[in-house]
């Protein structure tokens, strides 16, 4: 939840005042999950300026909830979990952390998928509290969505920017290029941030979303992400891989409004990039 400071106020009275639930629970919330422009703040009389934003950071089990409303719920996904069940492995899954917390408040509550990550990727996930909206939101996706940003850490160095287009197919758990006839259309772009003598941080934006396609276009590149062992990669220096969906913005197609998100750059990665 995030809201706009109209006047100066104390932190733990405009939390009140906007708030609704008991004096215990706004103290808590104050304790471990409030932020002032992006800073955790946790001292009751901070004092707040006209125009700051107040962050209400919610988690479950250590999962970031992003933003909530009546419709979306926005969460980071930790890697090594899975977005929804398989055929293995149904209840250690994104999907059921966040439908168990919204069944606190109302057991009839409900959420559905609108979009996937991978289960090594982290970062940004969407679902709706609605099967109506998740419809429309899906029906349009790859219209409505603005930008898909990416932030990932590759093997050895790449240029400044370039863009990778090539026709993907998935065959027994893989995704491989071909040709037009037999695969789907995938454009990734990507721009160096930084890089050292054996790493490179890239920003990806991505036109489509082709099942694994960042992966398959930075190892056809010659760049295998750092810890991706499906497609090859080695290099265990950060105990997983270095692949994660900082920004989404898209429009709802129920209200039209631009919905932003972001997140931070692991701090795993940082490291890899001193």
């Amino acid at each position: 939840m995030n809201f706009i400071v109209k006047e100066k106020i104390e932190l733990l009275e405009f939390l009140y005042q906007n708030i609704n639930k008991s004096k215990n629970t706004i103290k808590n919330i104050l304790k471990d999950n409030t932020y002032v422009n992006d800073k955790k703040i946790s001292k009751f009389n901070y004092v707040l300026k006209v125009n700051d934003i107040v962050s209400i950071k919610n988690k479950i089990d250590d999962i970031e909830i992003i933003y909530e409303d009546k419709d979306l719920i926005v969460v980071n996904k930790p890697y090594n979990l899975l977005t929804i069940g398989t055929n293995k492995e149904k209840e250690k899954t994104l999907y059921h952390m966040v439908s168990d917390y919204i069944k606190t408040s109302n057991k009839n509550n409900r959420i559905f998928v609108v979009h996937r990550l991978d289960k090594d990727t982290s970062g940004i996930v969407v679902f709706s509290k609605s099967e109506k909206l998740k419809e429309e939101l899906q029906k349009d996706w790859n219209s409505i969505v603005k930008l898909r940003s990416y932030i990932a850490i590759v093997e050895g160095n790449t240029k400044d920017s370039g863009t990778i287009k090539s026709y993907l197919k998935e065959k027994d758990m893989y995704t491989y290029s071909t040709n037009s006839k037999d695969g789907k259309l995938a454009i990734t772009h990507y721009k160096k941030i930084k890089s050292n003598d054996k790493y490179t941080m890239l920003n990806i934006n991505i036109e489509t979303g082709r099942k694994n396609q960042i992966r398959v276009h930075l190892k056809e590149m010659g760049n295998l992400i750092v810890g991706d062992k499906k497609y090859g990669s080695k290099d265990n220096s950060i105990k997983r891989m270095a692949l994660h969906a900082n920004e989404l913005e898209f429009i709802n197609p129920k209200n039209k409004k631009i919905m932003k998100f972001k997140t931070d750059i692991p701090n795993s990665f940082k490291k890899l990039i001193k």
